[in-house]
């Protein structure tokens, strides 16, 4: 009977892929963080394209697409443990990484070729609207609509909040209802930025300093083709459940890696600093604290690899949906709890932007509203463990 627990049969099996990840993270990232953050966010074009050189040369680049679009077929558990590291890092210098959104491995080979392909190049972004002032956490009041034109057009008219990368994306993905035959299809839309009809309505700051925003665009009679609906009429609910799934264990996993950066520096300032005659660690009001945190830290490593292996093993995705939303809610809601914590020991110095606990405890903060709100995560959960089970939930 083998000796070993489930964490280190996976860290050996995935051992050079976790070693390049954190090399690249520690050696290329991290001290890009504070000149980012000094400069409000974006870094300067030489910088920018550094990243993506070497994002590229370690490998870690578009992971989990297909080799043959330039990715790395990377199983979930591999992009996890990616994800992990990833989350080691602040003010969004990740965010230089060439990417795209899942939603294009359901594309033609047309828009793979188009967007997907020069995307893991690093040659173009793309962005995912699908947010409304009154469809959030809920996406079924949006009302955004793409009507038919009877010629192979469609007329896309809405308002989307929060598009990520929105400004500088060269393809939008668009959410909208097409009008078929009185019925309302949820549908993807592939968008080229540079439609006529798309305008920036507004593009303010948010808390965290990240080098692109969220801006809100308005569509009005944006003119598409049936060759940009992603995966086929009425299957954009579909997707979306796919992309969501995906982005909360992302979530779960990047926050797993910003506490155990918070806890590694945060023990070695509480190891070497002396308070009244004793060094911080030996207070209990310090060293209780880093114990939850690791207790919350590791519990959150196990239930996220959890789900990636369920769904590498094919399992019922709507259970693996469910899971993923345990997995975000537990892990956002812990690694705020840390930042605080960590930012608490570090007193003074904590409060001071070019340190890694105050970026994070900033930063942390969306990880419990995007992609679902921490309550709409309850929700999911509650009512999986009705309709999968409390066994199928909790085992």
């Amino acid at each position: 009977m083998s000796t070993e627990t489930p964490r280190r049969r996976i860290d050996a099996a995935y051992a050079d892929l976790q070693a390049r990840a954190a090399a690249f993270v520690d050696e290329v990232l991290i001290p890009f963080e504070v000149t980012a953050e000094l400069a409000g966010g974006p870094l300067p074009l030489p910088d920018q394209l550094l990243i993506r050189t070497k994002a590229m040369e370690y490998g870690i680049h578009g992971g989990p697409h297909a080799t043959r679009h330039g990715g790395h077929d990377w199983s979930v558990t591999e992009w996890f443990l990616v994800e992990e590291q990833l989350g080691r890092t602040t003010n969004g210098v990740a965010w230089y990484i060439p990417n795209a959104y899942n939603v294009w491995k359901h594309a033609t080979p047309a828009q793979q070729e188009r967007w997907l392909i020069p995307a893991l190049r690093g040659d173009l972004h793309d962005a995912y609207a699908v947010t409304e002032a009154d469809a959030g956490s809920d996406p079924s009041g949006m009302t955004t609509t793409a009507v038919p034109t009877g010629d192979g057009r469609w007329v896309i008219n809405g308002e989307k909040w929060f598009v990520t990368f929105g400004s500088i994306a060269a393809v939008i993905v668009v959410m909208a209802y097409a009008d078929v035959d009185g019925q309302r299809l949820p549908t993807l839309f592939a968008v080229p930025a540079d439609t006529p009809g798309i305008e920036t309505v507004s593009d303010v700051p948010f808390t965290h300093t990240y080098p692109h925003g969220h801006p809100t665009l308005l569509f009005t009679d944006v003119i598409v083709h049936d060759d940009d609906i992603i995966g086929g009429l009425g299957r954009g609910d579909d997707l979306q459940r796919m992309w969501f799934m995906e982005e909360r264990l992302g979530i779960a996993a990047r926050c797993v890696g910003a506490m155990q950066r918070l806890i590694e520096e945060t023990v070695e300032w509480a190891v070497n600093r002396e308070q009244g005659g004793a060094r911080l660690i030996d207070h209990q009001g310090v060293s209780f604290p880093l114990a939850d945190s690791a207790a919350d830290a590791a519990a959150g490593r196990l239930l996220g690899l959890e789900v990636a292996a369920m769904a590498d093993d094919g399992a019922d995705p709507k259970l693996i949906h469910g899971k993923a939303s345990m997995a975000k809610l537990f892990c956002s809601e812990a690694a705020n709890r840390c930042a605080d914590r960590a930012l608490q020991i570090f007193g003074g110095r904590g409060y001071m932007r070019t340190t890694a606990a105050e970026r994070f405890w900033r930063e942390l903060r969306v990880d419990r509203i995007w992609e679902g709100t921490s309550e709409i995560q309850r929700i999911i959960v509650a009512r999986s463990l009705e309709r999968r089970g409390v066994q199928a939930m909790l085992t």
